[in-house]
């Protein structure tokens, strides 16, 4: 699945797979309740960690920074291929958030460094017709979003958590964050992104999973 000449472990997790389809045709862990996300921090069938755990499909890339890049292209005015210097120029900006995960865990007080996808975007210029993102990771994964969501002052694509450079396990060298959606909308290993006029539901999106994934509204699955 990961892109020509960058090396992976690992298998991909069929079993597990399969598992969290079920989990999207039974409904498992909703509660059938909403929450406010003004007046609840912890969103409904939450439950806080104090650790990050670690989610993937079974296959990690190992991206080098030298042969890291990022693609933005699609209906944009101007297509974006970026190499880790050239990423590591773009304005930078912290960030401190809560993050969320559709198998039940929620973290507190995250915090984050890297590239906000507003100044991305900026530099990009999206077509007027552009309203869907599609995003691809190295390992092959993808997901989808609406623009107005990936480009929302919140989200960033990050490459460092608590002042130390992002973990490989955790999506490194450079992963999306955002954090008003479930985490599966928050891509490790990113590599590409793409800005469409219509929507393509990702990996997970066409295995049951809801559309959008918001934690407070209870949007697991579609």
């Amino acid at each position: 699945m990961a892109e020509d000449d960058i090396p992976t472990t690992g298998a991909i997790k069929d079993k597990l797979i399969r598992t969290k389809e079920r989990w999207a045709e039974e409904g498992r862990l909703l509660t059938g309740t909403h929450g406010d996300p003004e007046r609840d921090r912890l969103p409904p069938g939450q439950t806080l960690v104090r650790d990050w755990p670690v989610l993937d499909l079974g296959v990690q890339p190992d991206v080098a920074r030298e042969k890291f890049r990022l693609r933005v292209e699609g209906l944009v005015e101007n297509r974006i291929a970026l190499d880790w210097d050239g990423f590591m120029a773009l304005p930078q900006s912290e960030m401190v958030v809560d993050i969320h995960c559709v198998t039940q865990w929620s973290r507190y007080d995250n915090r984050f460094a890297g590239v906000k996808t507003a100044d991305l975007l900026a530099l990009a210029q999206p077509k007027p017709e552009a309203r869907f993102v599609s995003m691809t990771s190295y390992d092959g994964y993808t997901t989808n979003l609406t623009l107005a969501d990936f480009a929302a002052d919140d989200v960033m694509l990050v490459h460092a958590f608590e002042g130390k450079p992002l973990e490989r396990q955790h999506g490194a060298p450079v992963r999306l964050v955002l954090p008003r959606l479930y985490f599966w909308k928050s891509p490790k290993w990113i590599t590409r992104i793409e800005l469409l006029a219509e929507d393509r539901p990702g990996f997970w999106e066409v295995r049951g999973y809801h559309n959008r994934g918001d934690p407070w509204m209870e949007e697991r699955y579609g």
